[in-house]
């Protein structure tokens, strides 16, 4: 009985994951308007009914997936940053490496396929209220703690410009969150952007350069003073 019943909840998780799995695939392909509940369900081999039972609409199910795929990368992005707190002040290519490697990685995942970066990238330009407030929710309270770690990274650095420090490199790592095989051709094979460390390496430089120099520029007007 107990053996049945934890087959049950085996089928019914495993069940739910694949529903998330192939509405990331086709909400990445399609948009939230172009992919369908019908789609959805065909993809993850399951009713639809159990579509509606789990997650009551289309827009609960985008956000369950959404909420699930953010919630793993930002887990990771904490655990990385909490651990290096404890061991004291850090320098400021570790607290970019900790906030982009996860991101980096999951885009990098063969069997993910970079879907999740073109999700965050529509859904953070999207002009509905509920996709604004799913980014919010799902992101600013990890903001905000990277935020804080990149002024204790560099002494002087304001809330401002450690603010627009943090949205320049979230922004530009989005862009190559997945390889897209462009930065081969611009090179004519110099570089590669299929191998995540390549990308890491010379993104983390480059942030953190651009993040010394806003902290030893002056505040422009309109901004705050430097705390």
């Amino acid at each position: 009985m107990v053996a049945a019943l934890a087959k049950v909840r085996s089928s019914k998780t495993t069940s739910r994951e694949e529903i998330l799995d192939a509405a990331e695939r086709l909400f990445a392909k399609f948009g939230f308007d172009g992919a369908s509940m019908r789609e959805i369900a065909q993809e993850a081999g399951v009713a639809q009914a159990l579509l509606h039972y789990h997650f009551k609409t289309k827009e609960g199910l985008f956000e369950a997936m959404f909420a699930h795929r953010s919630g793993a990368i930002n887990r990771l992005r904490l655990a990385r940053l909490d651990a290096m707190l404890a061991r004291g002040r850090p320098d400021v290519e570790e607290v970019i490496d900790a906030l982009l490697r996860p991101t980096v990685e999951a885009g990098h995942d063969p069997a993910r396929g970079g879907t999740f970066a073109s999700l965050i990238l529509t859904t953070g330009a999207s002009n509905l209220d509920w996709q604004k407030g799913l980014i919010a929710t799902s992101y600013d309270a990890m903001a905000k703690r990277y935020i804080a770690a990149l002024q204790l990274a560099l002494p002087g650095l304001s809330l401002a410009k450690a603010t627009w420090g943090y949205l320049f490199v979230i922004g530009s790592a989005l862009t190559q969150m997945s390889p897209t095989g462009r930065a081969d051709r611009l090179s004519e094979g110099a570089t590669t952007d299929s191998d995540s460390e390549i990308l890491l390496s010379h993104v983390v430089t480059f942030a953190a350069a651009g993040m010394r120099a806003l902290a030893a520029a002056g505040e422009p007007a309109g901004d705050a003073a430097a705390d």
